[in-house]
């Protein structure tokens, strides 16, 4: 199987926002290994290894460009070119005030307000590397073609292989799997309360493009090059 690559906004490895995501998901994207999770935990270390375990495959970020495989044309090399380049045309970095909340069953980082220089970012992430995209696979597609969505966002997947894209797309770095209903209120406390104590009240600027990959389906994605923005 063919690796797949993303474009996302990871916080840079050295701030206490990235310590905060990474310890909560138990892994580190940008050196491929696990760290010791968070203090003090609402559940005991397996359960809680359990309900991070789907968004720890990707890494602490929130999507830009959702997962893809490379159209067969172009190279690795030929993506992390362009994925340079296009950093360097990224003239503000947006800048959100952040909330956490419960997003369909799972605790995320979410923008307070709405921020437009946000969506603008991804739409433009979306659109400029849509060349390099490969059309979905057959079970990519029917994973990526949910029962719930949208006829707009259908027509999403068959466009541009992704449902939440444009006016659709919402900004969000995942901390949890699903939750089920006796858990969420105490998990979401927590995180809550961990993250004003590491990263405070104070703004998230989103400041740094990543470009990950990853081998196979079972592997977890891996930054291949990053960059910050102004």
């Amino acid at each position: 199987m063919d690796p797949r690559y993303a474009i996302y906004f990871v916080p840079d490895p050295d701030t206490v926002l990235y310590h905060f995501g990474s310890a909560v998901l138990g892994y580190d994207c940008f050196t491929g290994a696990e760290i010791p999770p968070l203090d003090a935990m609402p559940v005991d270390a397996d359960r809680w290894r359990e309900l991070t375990r789907e968004p720890r495959r990707y890494g602490f970020h929130a999507t830009l460009k959702a997962p893809f495989r490379l159209a067969a044309e172009r190279t690795e090399a030929q993506l992390i070119s362009e994925f340079v380049e296009f950093s360097r045309t990224i003239a503000m970095a947006p800048t959100i005030e952040p909330a956490i909340c419960l997003l369909h069953h799972f605790v995320a980082i979410t923008p307070a307000n709405v921020c437009a220089g946000l969506d603008g970012l991804a739409a433009s992430c979306v659109k400029h590397f849509d060349g390099f995209t490969a059309p979905l696979t057959r079970a990519d597609h029917g994973r990526r073609l949910a029962p719930h969505l949208t006829t707009r966002q259908i027509g999403h997947v068959e466009r541009w292989g992704y449902p939440y894209v444009f006016e659709d797309f919402r900004f969000h770095m995942t901390l949890t799997g699903a939750l089920s209903g006796d858990c969420q209120k105490p998990i979401l406390a927590y995180l809550r309360h961990a993250l004003a104590c590491s990263h405070g009240d104070g703004p998230i600027s989103v400041n740094r493009l990543a470009l990950l990959r990853q081998d196979n389906p079972g592997a977890r994605f891996v930054v291949l090059a990053h960059r910050a923005i102004c």
